[in-house]
């Protein structure tokens, strides 16, 4: 059994500059080189699909989840580890959130955006505790990352929350993240306004 489990988020893109791919791969090395267990979004197209099969190509891990509604329509690989079909996109999030201990977000759509989000949320409310990257390929992230600060600067969620997640450049430094990941500590998530009302910023 791996010592570590990362959940991948990322593209499922064939369109993609030749340089996603290449980041694709750059990060599945390192995760079979260092024996880690790859958790992803279960097809064979895109970034996962390059990702997910360099991961087996240097003798790593995978295990895919895909729902039922997606399954049918996209290519597979024909090595997987394991392959969860779940009924909803809903229930796969969750499998991926739990099967993990660590998150990586590679550059992306509207559904690694929602996953990103969604999973920073959750640690922000103490659902879990797990190191999450988001991984700032050639500034893909800039404007997500400018959406947060002003976020924060507007106190819609207070600045303590940057340790929520780290932001990093390269695939290298998204895994020694990981590896040296110490779990931070949060006041409280909730304001409290001059009438003594809390307000909840999410």
């Amino acid at each position: 059994m791996p010592s570590l489990s990362i959940t991948v988020y990322c593209s499922s893109s064939d369109a993609l500059d030749p340089s996603f791919f290449e980041l694709a791969k750059e990060l599945g090395k390192l995760i079979a080189e260092r024996e880690y267990q790859l958790i992803y979004g279960g097809s064979a197209v895109g970034m996962m699909g390059v990702l997910a099969q360099t991961v087996k190509d240097h003798g790593g891990k995978i295990v895919g989840v895909i729902p039922e509604k997606i399954n049918s329509h996209v290519p597979h690989l024909e090595n997987y580890d394991d392959l969860i079909v779940t009924h909803t996109m809903h229930e796969r999030k969750s499998i991926m959130e739990e099967k993990a201990n660590s998150f990586i977000a590679l550059p992306g759509g509207f559904g690694t955006l929602e996953e990103i989000i969604e999973i920073i949320t959750l640690k922000q409310l103490q659902y879990h505790d797990k190191p999450i990257v988001i991984l700032n390929f050639n500034g893909c992230f800039d404007h997500l990352l400018a959406h947060f600060e002003y976020l924060f600067s507007q106190a819609f969620a207070k600045p303590q929350y940057r340790a929520l997640y780290a932001v990093v450049e390269t695939p290298l430094q998204a895994i020694e993240y990981i590896e040296n990941y110490i779990p931070a500590s949060f006041d409280s998530k909730w304001y409290l306004t001059d009438s003594g009302f809390h307000e909840q910023k999410e």
